[in-house]
């Protein structure tokens, strides 16, 4: 099957889970993005570590799932934000377990393993202060994350693939030789307009400067995030992060510029006060 096809229907398939998840209710939601932060570190940790010192990743993924489910219940069930110091603990466990190891000249490898949790699941569990108000679970204004995250992406594809492969400069292409500059504004417009379509829409509830400057800071974020993530592959010399997404490839090749969009357009919300 041709590639473009391959790529169309598991993207369809990945963005309708997504939708499923984040209208119907919050267990949905919190089960959806536990997956996805396992996935993802596990990608991250086959990519960097290859098959080697699995217990201590393991425990890494355990941290990372303690962290999402302790902001999970300050935020839907009004659980005291101090209680989000427990998820130090199993990070403990990783620090001393990382001490174990037989042949000291390998102890920097457990480096990785910190990577990962402040690269995945910081940004994962974060998710949580987007999808609840007011102590009620509310998916719509992380949907609305993933739909201008998704234009980015996709303005940038077919406008760079379009002409930016035979008239645009390359952004970096010591790291990324097909991203170009024409994909960058392209994928900058198409934000921009996903995100005044959800204004007019009434789906996305904030100001239209806001929303203008929301697009700019993901999309920028994005970008960066799908830069980091080239940059891993390219030194640890993988093509894909996995193959769990026909035609895509991994699942962190799918969510690298989620990784670091997300987080910062929340902080940009919470800054002004917007959510």
């Amino acid at each position: 099957m041709n590639n473009t096809v391959v790529r169309t229907l598991s993207g369809a398939v990945y963005g309708a889970l997504i939708f499923v998840c984040m209208l119907i209710n919050g267990y949905l939601f919190a089960a959806l993005i536990i997956f996805m932060m396992c996935v993802m570190m596990a990608e991250f940790f086959q990519m960097t570590m290859g098959e080697r010192y699995k217990f201590s990743r393991v425990l890494a993924i355990l941290t990372g799932v303690v962290l999402f489910l302790l902001l999970y219940l300050c935020r839907a069930c009004s659980m005291p934000g101090k209680f989000v110091s427990i998820a130090i603990i199993p990070l403990v466990g990783v620090m001393v377990n990382s001490l174990l190891v037989e042949d000291k000249k390998e102890f920097l490898k457990f480096s990785y393993i910190y990577t990962g949790l402040l690269y995945i699941a910081v940004p994962m569990s974060l998710s949580n202060l987007l999808a609840f108000r007011n102590g009620c679970f509310d998916g719509m204004l992380l949907l609305c994350f993933f739909i201008i995250i998704w234009c980015s992406d996709i303005g940038a594809f077919f406008l760079g693939s379009l002409l930016g492969q035979k008239y645009g400069k390359k952004i970096a292409p010591e790291i990324s030789p097909k991203k170009s500059w024409i994909g960058f504004w392209g994928g900058f417009v198409f934000a921009i307009l996903a995100t005044l379509v959800l204004h007019w829409t009434g789906l996305l509830q904030i100001p239209v400067i806001h929303c203008v400057l929301l697009a700019t800071i993901m999309h920028v974020a994005g970008v960066a995030g799908d830069f980091f993530e080239s940059m891993w592959k390219r030194c640890c010399n993988v093509k894909d992060s996995g193959r769990i997404i026909p035609g895509h490839g991994g699942l962190l090749d799918r969510l690298d510029s989620t990784l670091t969009a997300m987080p910062l357009g929340a902080v940009y919300l919470v800054l002004f006060n917007l959510i």
